[in-house]
């Protein structure tokens, strides 16, 4: 896949493109110096070039392609008994479940097969424009979160994806149980940074960057004691809504990392879940809905400290959107 620029105003070459395509900075390193830009027809290996006003800047980017996956057995022992589903797939895209203790791309911190590994293991087709370790992710989830993920299959689609994300075209609403009720629908617009005390955690920090959130009341519990709650991020910070609710003095119930303290000592992970999806299909431009069941663990302990009927009501996807577009 290729892109062309004209360049409207001097800048450097990395600075440029970081500004017109959707890649961190190290990708856009690597794109340079693997030889993949070229201005005005010459290829140029050089991040800080010094561009001028008129001239043509041409990204070719590397060809989709399934990568060579980790040791067979040691990826098969690593995802014992993580199951991931798949909720829909075409030539474009696919939409996943992803159980929680999971991670979704490797990082020097991550010793256990990922879900890449696993996506390479299948032998399905991935977008590379986001390097060698993020084949076909668009977004992430924590390893501790469970839900839905849509996976890019090619490099057209990826950048379509990731376009509405920028203009929240594209969006999850999560489920999470908590510890202790919401006053009321609540919007928190709070910066979010690393944690200077605990480098594990992120904090609410004047100079952060700008991150807000969305909480509905949707359920409470038999005793009182818990609630169920929707949440909606307009935007995508480390650890967003953990941090968020904390704030408030409201913890994810399993979430020892971000405060929670209590009786439930058994659960052996905090309790969120990417419940829906809804997206724009890069290729039929369609607009498309997902949804994720409950995971095991979360859907037992609704059934044992909650109406269930009364929550399957409430998390019907039309009622989630009409909540929230209503608040929001």
């Amino acid at each position: 896949m290729n892109k062309n620029f004209i360049v409207n105003e001097a800048n450097r070459l990395d600075k440029y493109l970081a500004l017109n395509i959707d890649a961190s900075r190290n990708q856009i390193e690597q794109l340079i110096k693997k030889g993949f830009v070229t201005v005005d027809g010459k290829k140029s290996t050089k991040t800080g070039l010094k561009l001028k006003e008129n001239q043509e800047i041409n990204v070719d980017f590397p060809e989709t392609q399934i990568n060579p996956i980790k040791d067979e057995e040691f990826v098969n022992a690593s995802l014992e008994g993580k199951d991931v589903k798949i909720i829909y797939e075409d030539e474009d895209i696919l939409v996943i479940n992803k159980p929680y203790n999971l991670t979704v791309h490797d990082a020097p911190s991550v010793k256990d097969a990922t879900l890449v590994d696993w996506l390479k293991q299948k032998n399905i087709s991935l977008s590379t424009i986001s390097g060698e370790e993020r084949h076909g992710i668009v977004h992430r989830l924590d390893k501790g979160t469970s839900g839905v993920m849509v996976v890019a299959k090619n490099n057209k689609s990826h950048e379509k994806l990731s376009e509405q994300l920028q203009d929240k075209t594209m969006g999850r609403y999560y489920l999470a149980l908590i510890d202790l009720p919401l006053k009321d629908d609540i919007i928190i617009d709070k910066p979010i940074a690393r944690n200077p005390n605990n480098r594990l955690k992120m904090s609410i920090q004047e100079n952060g960057r700008n991150a807000k959130s969305a909480f509905i009341k949707l359920n409470t519990s038999n005793n009182e004691k818990f609630e169920l709650i929707g949440a909606k991020l307009f935007t995508g910070r480390t650890h967003q809504i953990r941090v968020h609710l904390n704030s408030i003095n409201r913890h994810i119930l399993g979430d020892n990392l971000y405060d929670f303290k209590g009786e439930l000592n058994k659960i052996n992970r905090f309790y969120l879940h990417a419940y829906n999806l809804y997206l724009i299909h890069p290729t039929t431009n369609k607009q498309m809905n997902f949804q994720a069941d409950l995971p095991d663990d979360i859907n037992n302990f609704l059934e044992k400290y909650f109406d269930i009927k009364e929550v399957y009501e409430q998390i019907c996807t039309n009622n989630i959107l009409r909540r929230f577009n209503s608040f929001t």
